[in-house]
């Protein structure tokens, strides 16, 4: 790919995630980079903040909460999402990927909200 789609999927990378992304080694990290972020997260029709909600739902739905955690916190540091809304979130989510999936989702974003408040 050339330099430029790299540069510019590093700074969607960087603004996705709200920190500084440098450039990785390897085929799986110039993938993501080049085509997930300067691509498909790039491209109009949808806000950062719509592209964030879908995500959010398909990680609750598929229980990958470690992945969850990354979102949630750029969420809320991006100020995309405040605690309010992702407790929404979790409740509305619960109803459609089943209790104990929505159950854990809710306890990772509840686990999130709590670190804020203490910092």
């Amino acid at each position: 790919m050339s330099d430029e789609q790299r540069q510019r999927g590093l700074a969607k990378m960087g603004e996705v995630y709200g920190w500084e992304v440098s450039d990785g080694p390897g085929d799986f990290f110039a993938v993501t980079v080049d085509h997930l972020f300067a691509e498909i997260w790039s491209r109009p029709g949808l806000s950062l903040r719509d592209r964030r909600l879908l995500l959010l739902g398909a990680l609750a739905a598929q229980g990958l909460d470690d992945v969850a955690d990354i979102q949630v916190r750029a969420a809320l540091g991006n100020e995309e999402l405040d605690a309010e809304q992702l407790r929404e979130i979790g409740l509305f989510m619960t109803h459609y990927v089943g209790w104990p999936l929505g159950t854990k989702f809710t306890m990772r974003i509840e686990k999130i909200l709590g670190e804020k408040d203490r910092s």
